[in-house]
């Protein structure tokens, strides 16, 4: 088990972590502008979900393969900023009623969230980030590695829930106010498809 100071000092550099500017807390921060603060926090827990499948991945072993491989890692790029470029083209192509509508549809909030997993999973960086990072306050000496990993990737989650929440309710408050003008609605739109265009150009030209 892990000592009360490992867990301590692990969560006040998660939630350091959360709170430095990068793709996914921009991601929930244009969603919530554009759909609203329960869309916002949808896309939060679809990205958790994919911080899931990254500890089991570290966990198990399966990360190697993204840090050894290069076909494998560039594959999961490409994908990813393939992704990233639809997303660009939806909200490019929609008008501002558009948007409205998607946002107050019950069905969206599952497109939301399987967003969120996709965004997240497709991003081989935050594997290898894992895979450097929580090893670091793990202790052979205090029982199963993989135990260890798993727990810290649980508490990884609950300050990423913590802060892209709190980003979520912020970018759901720009948008209600920025919904009082269909003009500001269309900049919003080209903000945020620009910005996944932005992030799809980024992840493709960052390397291991």
């Amino acid at each position: 088990m892990l000592s009360i100071e490992t867990v301590s000092a692990f969560f006040l550099a998660s939630t350091l972590l959360a709170l430095a500017p990068g793709p996914d807390n921009v991601f929930v921060l244009t969603q919530s502008a554009l759909h609203g603060k329960i869309c916002g926090l949808v896309v939060v827990l679809g990205l958790c979900t994919g911080l899931l499948v990254h500890t089991s991945a570290v966990a198990f072993g399966v990360a190697v393969v993204f840090q050894t491989s290069a076909v494998a890692f560039t594959l999961l790029k490409a994908i990813g900023a393939g992704y990233l470029l639809y997303l660009a083209w939806q909200v490019l192509r929609a008008s501002p009623e558009q948007i409205r509508m998607q946002g107050n549809s019950p069905k969206s909030l599952g497109k939301l969230y399987r967003r969120g997993i996709i965004m997240n999973v497709t991003n081989p960086k935050v594997s290898i980030f894992f895979l450097a990072f929580l090893p670091q306050f793990a202790d052979p000496a205090r029982g199963s590695i993989s135990l260890q990993m798993v727990t810290l990737g649980g508490i990884f989650i609950v300050a990423t829930v913590l802060v892209f929440g709190a980003v979520a309710l912020l970018g759901g408050t720009l948008g209600d106010w920025l919904n009082r003008s269909m003009r500001a609605q269309r900049i919003v739109n080209w903000v945020a498809g620009t910005v996944f265009v932005g992030l799809a150009l980024k992840l493709v030209s960052t390397g291991k």
